[in-house]
């Protein structure tokens, strides 16, 4: 099941802000959640540090086990490094792009744009936040959305990130958001070792 419990809790527990907004939280109180949060000691074997990083990456991007163990399964078939392949994957999906784009302040906020059917690749709505977007499609906002707060804002930039991902051609004017090529692993900025969860799964 995909977590539903307050957001920066999760940050705390991954000790690494997985939102922007953790960020400001979790410089006031970065240790574990909890009565005994400070006391927390972690478990530093090879298989609790891999299960750690699993979590992290699935966390990050609000993913069920049984999604984030698919995605392992279809990276690992895919010719190359099988944890940046991983990634890719990851960052290809419908509501990843939406989120890098800078539609959308988080991956919550972009799952529940794609879900409410604000979002459309090609011109057509779709509403599966796990749809993979391929190299050459369109992504942007459905006509009768684009005058609700969240889409004005998303228009102005409010959302986007310092930097455009490479993999990505972004018009925050236009709403509009085209992927020019698979993601490779130095432009998507995801403070995790995808080696050790690719040994987690691999063992």
């Amino acid at each position: 099941m995909r977590y539903t419990g307050p957001k920066v809790r999760l940050s705390r527990r991954a000790g690494t802000p997985l939102t922007r907004k953790a960020v400001s939280y979790f410089e006031k109180r970065p240790y574990p959640p909890g009565e005994h949060g400070r006391r927390v000691r972690r478990s530093t074997s090879d298989y609790a540090v891999r299960q750690a990083e699993k979590q992290k990456l699935r966390w990050y991007y609000d993913l069920s086990e049984k999604q984030l163990a698919r995605a392992y399964e279809t990276a690992r078939k895919r010719p190359g490094r099988t944890g940046e392949e991983l990634i890719a994957e990851l960052e290809t999906r419908l509501v990843s792009v939406v989120l890098r784009s800078g539609l959308a302040p988080s991956i919550y906020a972009a799952r529940q744009y794609i879900n409410h059917g604000h979002i459309t690749v090609d011109g057509k709505k779709v509403d599966i936040p796990s749809y993979q977007v391929k190299a050459g499609q369109v992504i942007g906002v459905r006509e009768k959305s684009r005058q609700m707060v969240p889409f004005v804002e998303a228009a102005e930039g409010v959302h986007a990130d310092d930097k455009t991902a490479g993999y990505l051609a972004v018009s925050h004017k236009d709403l509009r958001v085209a992927v020019v090529d698979r993601p490779k692993r130095e432009q998507v900025p995801v403070p995790f070792d995808e080696q050790l969860v690719v040994e987690y799964y691999a063992r």
